[in-house]
């Protein structure tokens, strides 16, 4: 008698917690809500085959992080170089990954190898020649650095990505690293997908380079090349006739000011033309750079460069102050908003490619859901039909088990904001047979021990002390198996694992606590004289 009393209320508040869990999902299903509104505003999150959306595969290309890291470093060189009075004949970037120099005398390459000692312990020394006064030494960096380069860029390219897709409203995103360099993104009912890739595969990295007046624009067009400048284009639309301009511009190769000083990008409308723009607010450091280039360059063009193309180019009149500038390019309100949205997430660290793209259509969503709840719901009434006429009132019991099976289930995927997927319901589907597998197992040790002349009492805990032990064996290993398919599986395959846990778990809880604390009840409290089983 001391067991029944720990057992009713334990039973009491599972059945509590799932139906308290379960209800924000019914109700919301029932007014065709997009959120729940009822406590604990949880609900069941379908998965991207039930519901429809895109699914991505991408590359981030991290080499190239590896590359603006030596180009960063090329230039930081060259400035500490300027900055120290060190005359050198030639620093670049080769290959992408190594910088060669070149120095001429004994001061300068001292004063050189000092400078290396002291800023830039990071470079390895690939090559050193020395001939007389004359230095030639190629510089990279080392392969662990290289390495942590590469999975940073990577790390950094996931968080962008999930700072983009949560501003974008995307609910349930399913966004991890795959291997070294890939990013797995699923994004559950997303309907328009090209403009979900532009939002997540672009750069974005925003510069601000002066436009170089002092050489022709037209020969750099037909080829020629001007050290510290380069060519880039404004490309604009027209929306009518959907015919392109490209308008070429020759611009400074250094930027003045980048997008890493940025703070808030968000989307107004001129009052003039009534079109909008996005505008962009620095931090006190941006600011002040800023306040500066402008200041030093009025009556210049600055040119705004998004991902190597040019927005706009407009002439500095006065000094800036004040941290804000905006960006025009006869943007759509949907275009400026997105724009506002990768600037505020921040630029990707390196290119990003897609490898694989999938879209799962709504409908087939919906026919997925259709045919699986059919399916269980046969399979339900057929195991249900037969543990009534088999086990006769036994068997109601443990049809009664089984439907609070399915109850908790649910519960638990939405308590643990678990995703339901195709896969998913085939693993509710397992766990029903083998809820029913561990009553049955219990049902012949009954009948075993009451074939031997046993009271019902007797048998009942005869029958639940010999099938305890098989039971839990056959549920443990199973449960294990789906903790390592939880582990290392993705999708639809880990959406398989976390209902057959959580069935699992729920098939032990009925079977073991929930019958047999009927079958007591029956026994102790009400005296019953005859099992029906």
């Amino acid at each position: 008698m001391k067991l029944l009393s720990w057992k009713p209320a334990l039973v009491l508040v599972v059945i509590i917690a799932a139906v308290i869990f379960v209800m924000p999902t019914v109700h919301m299903r029932l007014n065709d809500t997009p959120q729940p509104t009822l406590w604990p505003k949880k609900k069941i999150n379908l998965g991207l085959d039930l519901q429809g959306g895109m699914h991505l595969v991408l590359e981030v290309e991290t080499g190239k992080a590896v590359e603006s890291t030596i180009e960063r470093i090329t230039q930081e060189l060259r400035d500490q170089l300027r900055a120290e009075r060190i005359a050198y004949a030639e620093l670049q970037q080769v290959g992408g990954t190594r910088i060669e120099g070149q120095l001429q005398g004994r001061e300068n390459i001292d004063k050189f190898e000092a400078l290396l000692d002291k800023e830039f312990r990071d470079l390895r020394i690939a090559s050193r020649k020395e001939a007389g006064d004359r230095l030639d030494i190629v510089m990279d960096l080392p392969e662990t650095e290289a390495a942590r380069i590469r999975k940073m860029a990577t790390e950094q390219a996931l968080e962008t990505i999930r700072n983009r897709i949560d501003q974008f409203g995307v609910s349930e995103p399913d966004i991890r690293i795959q291997g070294e360099k890939r990013i797995l993104i699923q994004l559950p009912g997303v309907r328009d997908t090209q403009r979900a890739k532009d939002l997540i595969g672009r750069t974005a990295l925003l510069e601000f380079k002066l436009v170089d007046d002092t050489h022709s624009v037209e020969e750099a067009v037909q080829g020629r090349t001007f050290p510290g400048s380069e060519l880039l284009y404004e490309i604009s639309e027209n929306r009518e006739t959907r015919r392109t301009t490209k308008v070429p511009f020759l611009v400074r190769k250094r930027a003045a000011l980048t997008g890493a000083y940025l703070t808030d990008a968000k989307v107004q409308i001129d009052s003039q033309f009534n079109e909008p723009y996005v505008s962009i607010t620095f931090d006190k450091k941006g600011a002040r750079l800023f306040e500066r280039v402008t200041a030093e360059n009025v009556n210049k063009r600055l040119a705004i460069v998004l991902d190597n193309n040019i927005y706009s180019a407009p002439v500095i009149q006065e000094k800036i102050a004040g941290g804000q500038a905006r960006i025009t390019g006869n943007f759509t309100a949907e275009e400026a908003r997105d724009l506002a949205i990768v600037l505020r997430a921040g630029a990707l660290p390196a290119p990003v490619t897609v490898i694989e793209e999938r879209t799962v259509g709504p409908s087939l969503g919906t026919d997925s859901i259709r045919k699986g709840l059919i399916s269980m719901i046969v399979g339900l009434i057929l195991v249900v039909a037969f543990m009534a006429i088999y086990y006769k009132l036994s068997g109601l019991v443990a049809d009664f088990a089984l439907l609070l099976n399915i109850l908790l289930i649910a519960g638990g995927l939405a308590a643990f904001q678990a995703t339901l997927t195709l896969p998913g319901i085939a693993g509710i589907i397992l766990t029903i047979g083998m809820a029913v597998d561990a009553n049955v197992l219990i049902f012949e040790r009954i009948r075993e021990e009451i074939t031997i002349g046993k009271t019902y009492r007797a048998a009942v805990e005869a029958g639940y002390d010999r099938a305890t032990l098989t039971i839990l064996d056959a549920n443990v290993t199973t449960l294990i198996a789906a903790l390592v398919l939880f582990q290392f599986g993705t999708g639809p395959v880990k959406g398989f694992a976390v209902t057959l846990s959580l069935g699992v778990i729920a098939s032990l809880f009925t079977a073991l606590i929930l019958t047999r604390l009927i079958f007591d009840f029956f026994l102790l409290t009400r005296k019953v004289k005859t099992l029906s089983i």
